[in-house]
């Protein structure tokens, strides 16, 4: 059963129900009463990182001021391409073929997705910022009727990019021009009609050099901000733990990617800093809905496609692997017609969620299929029967990082366990019991020594796998 509780701390979330009697569909009129939507997707952000004790985001924590947050959110693939296809199309990566970070074109102009269905039941819509499934194709994908895009990982400072299929080079920071995008469309939206906000944030991804040298730039005068803050580190980061037989292949130091002492702290703090502009862009597109009179009738959304690790289990600068930091991401949610101002919410809830939720808001026609749940029935408050009891993490392998070749996985999360099922390795699966081991060190399978519950887990993601199932029977 998911847990509610009510607190009036700031935390993050975002999502709404509607009002009755209102009119919909491809000839809604000014009687179309339903919510706008702007959403807003970061890059490799963690869920603690709006919680270090020096930071001061003021309008992020807004949202969550006035909204509600859900606490156990997580990525179902902690990857750009196919993370980014389950918040649109609501389906694990096995199901949509979205399952790296490939060419995947004509496969992501097939996606039925929530913003395509809520265009086709008369939202007007837009997308602004990173697409990342397919990246030598910046041709509009169906349902958007604006479209600012650019090229692969795009660059932070004066980039190309393509504007409803004009090819320009903006002058600025990334960020700043999409948020000033995102502003305009706003103000421009008639009052007739609802719209969609996608705006795919670049913050706070590396910006990879030609000779693969990655950097995080903040943006022009936020270089200096938390100068001599230290960064907390998690008791994970050090000596890899025994047991992690996988990973523990090829250990190499020498990796920027694998330092002895986890990340850099300049490294993090950098990353921080380029969540100052995000943080700006937030208060400027709050600002463009208050003008409006709309911000009360708009869902508003925060969230990232997965998180980061920062030294954990020897890696840092890298995601991939289903260990919390790389999964567990935030979800921020204003919209007061639903979510009650100080809502932190429990539930087990995934990113495959946002799909059905945005549609159920919008009276939109349902996916054909999804494995994800709507999420409005938590943000009302209600009691839901035979919610979400686990959930599958996948990864397919690839050879941008050495050191996890050939570590494609199938697992398991549930709210005990962490069990990993490595598709190409034998004999170095993992299990973790999250009550005892919050920060996944101590392998129960390590030896290969038996534990009761592999056989339930195993039936359990078999189940997933075969049907999609995620809550209880």
């Amino acid at each position: 059963m998911q847990r509610i509780r009510h607190q009036t701390v700031p935390v993050f979330t975002v999502l709404s129900l509607l009002p009755g009697g209102a009119c919909w569909g491809p000839d809604a009129t000014a009687t179309d009463t339903r919510p706008n939507i702007v959403f807003i997707l970061l890059d490799d952000v963690r869920a603690d990182d709006f919680q270090r004790p020096f930071i001061d985001p003021p309008n992020i924590d807004r949202v969550a001021a006035e909204g509600a947050v859900f606490t156990d959110f997580f990525t179902t693939a902690p990857l750009c391409s196919p993370s980014r296809a389950g918040f649109l199309a609501g389906q694990y990566p096995h199901v949509n073929g979205i399952i790296d970070n490939g060419e995947r074109n004509e496969t992501s102009h097939r996606l039925v997705t929530w913003r395509r269905l809520l265009h086709d039941s008369g939202y007007r819509t837009a997308f602004f910022g990173k697409w990342h499934m397919g990246h030598e194709d910046d041709s509009p994908r169906p349902g958007f009727d604006r479209g600012v895009r650019f090229l692969g990982q795009g660059d932070y400072f004066d980039p190309e990019m393509n504007v409803d299929g004009e090819i320009l080079q903006e002058a600025g920071y990334i960020t700043d021009i999409l948020t000033r995008q995102a502003v305009e469309f706003i103000q421009e939206a008639p009052d007739s009609q609802p719209f969609v906000v996608f705006l795919a944030h670049k913050a706070v991804h590396p910006e990879v050099h030609p000779n693969r040298v990655r950097t995080f730039p903040p943006a022009t005068g936020d270089e200096d901000l938390y100068a001599g803050a230290s960064i907390a580190r998690a008791p994970s980061v050090g000596p890899l733990a025994d047991g992690k037989h996988a990973l523990g292949r090829g250990m190499d130091f020498h990796d920027p990617r694998s330092p002895p002492g986890g990340t850099p702290d300049e490294v993090i703090l950098n990353r921080l800093r380029m969540l100052s502009a995000v943080d700006r862009g937030v208060g400027e597109v709050l600002a463009a809905l208050e003008d409006r009179g709309k911000l009360d009738r708009t869902v508003v959304v925060i969230t990232s496609d997965q998180g980061f690790f920062y030294g954990e289990h020897g890696l840092a600068q890298e995601r991939r692997l289903a260990y919390d930091p790389s999964i567990r991401i935030p979800l921020l949610l204003r919209y007061p017609t639903l979510a009650r101002p100080g809502t932190s919410i429990e539930a087990l809830a995934i990113n495959l969620d946002v799909a059905p939720t945005m549609l159920e808001l919008g009276h939109a026609p349902a996916l054909v299929r999804t494995e994800g749940r709507s999420l409005v029935p938590t943000l009302a408050g209600d009691t839901v029967p035979h919610w979400r009891q686990a959930f599958l993490i996948e990864y397919y392998s690839d050879s941008v990082f050495a050191r996890i070749r050939n570590m494609g996985y199938k697992a398991l999360r549930t709210d005990r366990y962490k069990y990993i099922r490595y598709t190409e390795l034998v004999g170095v699966d993992e299990l973790y019991d999250l009550a005892q081991d919050p920060e996944e060190i101590h392998n129960l399978l390590a030896n290969g020594a038996p534990f009761a519950p592999v056989s339930e887990l195993d039936a359990q993601l078999d189940r997933i796998l075969a049907t999609g199932a995620t809550s209880s029977p």
